[in-house]
This record gives structure tokens, sequence and C-alpha cells, in this order.
């Protein structure tokens, strides 16, 4: 009998602990600050190189983080700044390096696209395109040899999902049995161009069910939902050692980069679905439910505020990479 996928529905109302939702809106709300003013600095030329933005998808890097654990391991994409930070990366550290200082998580070197925190077990984030699903899969396979309780999260776009590297990690974290959360952050769009126009099958999770891989599919603009799915799925992961594929349908505001003209979509579609701002459905439900005040989320933003003002100021004074050592790291060390 073909297996259907389960479809998780969002919670019709807010019932979890207040101290935990304020949490939740607090940790999407810091996202969404620190992207909004990496904007403002890459337009001053502070920030260089390349910036992806996650502006409206903080549901889902803020949901899935609630249900990992410290010695987890986590892979991201290049649009990576919300995992980095729901994760528990210094914004002083993962600000440093947009800027390209040493005192960055990666000295500097990565930049936005390469962020990375070894003691985060945050393998971060990579420039090609589905390039960190082998790595997970490697990952997860060496803690299933070592006989570690643990799994791996591997979080990728819609547009991975159609790069080859996408289907031989699926095909071997089956064969293979290891214990992996493939978290699929559909957007809609790969770079520029629309699902429909990439995939001959738009319903992702299809692509799960051929692997014989465990799948479900949420809301990825709704926190409460996306933290429920997740729990579900990691759950299933560690009791199982298997791997698991939770689809979170998403939608970014902005543009692919700041280098994207952005031609590709209608502006209409882009204001519909910021309707649905996962900020803004958490902020509204929590006041109809009388869990929030104005005056709290004036607190939550004024110290969200601060804490960006003490980052910038952390990355301004930061040091630049001597030029005299400039190959360190690209060639080994010679042996002493």
């Amino acid at each position: 009998m073909k297996k259907k996928h389960a479809t998780i529905q969002s919670p019709t109302s807010v019932d979890s602990n207040q101290a935990h939702l304020h949490d939740l809106l607090y940790q999407m709300l810091r996202i969404r600050r620190f992207e909004d003013k990496c904007a403002e600095l890459y337009s001053a030329m502070k920030i260089r190189g390349f910036l992806h933005l996650y502006n409206g998808e903080e549901a889902v890097a803020v949901g899935v983080m609630q249900v990992l654990k410290p010695d987890d391991a986590i892979v991201a994409t290049y649009r990576e700044h919300g995992q980095a930070l729901a994760r528990g990366i210094p914004m002083n550290t993962v600000m440093a390096e947009m800027f390209g200082k040493q005192e960055g998580c990666c000295r500097g070197r990565g930049g936005s696209m390469h962020l990375f925190d070894k003691e985060h077990r945050f393998y971060g984030g990579n420039a090609i395109v589905g390039g960190g699903l082998p790595l997970a899969v490697g990952l997860a396979l060496a803690d299933k040899k070592l006989g570690r309780k643990r799994l791996t999260c591997c979080f990728f776009g819609d547009g991975a999902v159609a790069e080859g590297e996408f289907h031989e990690s699926m095909n071997l974290a089956s064969l293979w049995q290891v214990p992996i959360l493939f978290v699929c952050e559909n957007n809609q769009y790969a770079m520029g161009t629309a699902l429909k126009y990439s995939h001959s099958v738009t319903n992702l999770v299809q692509k799960a069910e051929s692997y014989g891989i465990g799948h479900a599919v949420v809301d990825g603009m709704d926190v409460l939902a996306v933290e429920q799915a997740a729990q579900k799925a990691a759950v299933e992961v560690r009791e199982n050692g298997k791997p698991f594929f939770l689809e979170c349908v998403t939608y970014r505001f902005r543009a692919h980069s700041m280098f994207d003209p952005e031609l590709y979509r209608d502006k209409a579609e882009v204001e519909e679905w910021k309707q649905r701002c996962p900020i803004s459905t958490l902020t509204q439900q929590l006041k109809a439910q009388g869990q929030i005040t104005d005056a709290d989320v004036e607190r939550i933003e004024q110290s969200i505020r601060q804490e960006i003002t003490d980052a910038v100021a952390f990355a301004e004074a930061g040091t630049w990479e001597p030029v005299e050592e400039l190959n360190r790291f690209v060639y080994s060390e010679p042996n002493a």
C-alpha cells in the first residue's frame, strides 16, 4: 500500500508556556533585526561579497532548533544566519565574520555564506547548492558507526532537491539507515526559478517517499507548528536511528541575494505572503490571548537593538587578517 505523507496542521491556539513563547518571539525578532541591519551595512559597503537574507523564514530555524540537543550536528545552507543565531553562536562573532574580521567565527575567511562554529557543532553554510547534504550524511554515518546516540540536522532549500547531491544523499541515508533529520526550507524559488519550472514533481515529500524515508509537511510560517513537527520528527530519528524528511513550506520576503533585481516574481505575491509573517502571526496570537503586551514587545525590541549595536561595534573594532598570513589555512603547516 502506498504511504501518504503526514501533514501537520498549525495549532489553532497558543497553549504553550508563556516564557517559552516569549523566547520564540525574541529569537525570530533577533534574526529579523540582525538581518535588517546587515542589509543596511551591506548598502554602506561595510559588509562585502554575497549576502543572502532569511527574512520571512525565521520560524523554520527557530522552531527546529528547539528540539535539537547540544551534541547534535547541524549543516546549513548559504542563507544560514538564522540557523547560526538560533543555535546560539554569539552575534558578536557572526557580525565580525560578516565584516571579514579575525574575531569572526571563521576568522573572517568565510563571510556570510560560510559560518562555522565547532563548539556549537555548527558545520556551517555552503555556497554550493545542496553541498551540505553529503556532509550531513557523512556526519550521521560516523555517529552510527561510533555508537553515538545523536542526530544530524541538515537544512537545505527546494532548489537543492533538484540537485544530484540530494538524490545521492537521500539514497545513502536510506540505504545505510543513518540518524539524520532532513529539513527542506521550501521557499518556492530556487534563486530566481519557481518550483514549477525546475521540478517535474513539485510535491517534494514524494521524493523522500521514493527512497523509503519517513516524511511530513508543515506550515513553515508558524513557529509553533514547526516546533511540533520537528519534535515528532526528531523523536522518530532518535528512537529508530533512521532518516526523516521534514518539508517546511515558507517564503523569503527579500530578494534571493543583495545582487538580485527580483524580476521573476510578482510584487503582489510577496505582499500576500507577508500577511503570513511568522513574527506578526505569533505576536497577534499572544496579544489575543493576553500572553504579551506592547510593553513586553518593546522590551524585547530594545534588548535586540542593544545587542546589535554592541555587535556592530565589536565588528568595527575587529582586526583584519595580516597580509603575511593570507596563505595560512590554505596550505598544510610544515612539520616541526
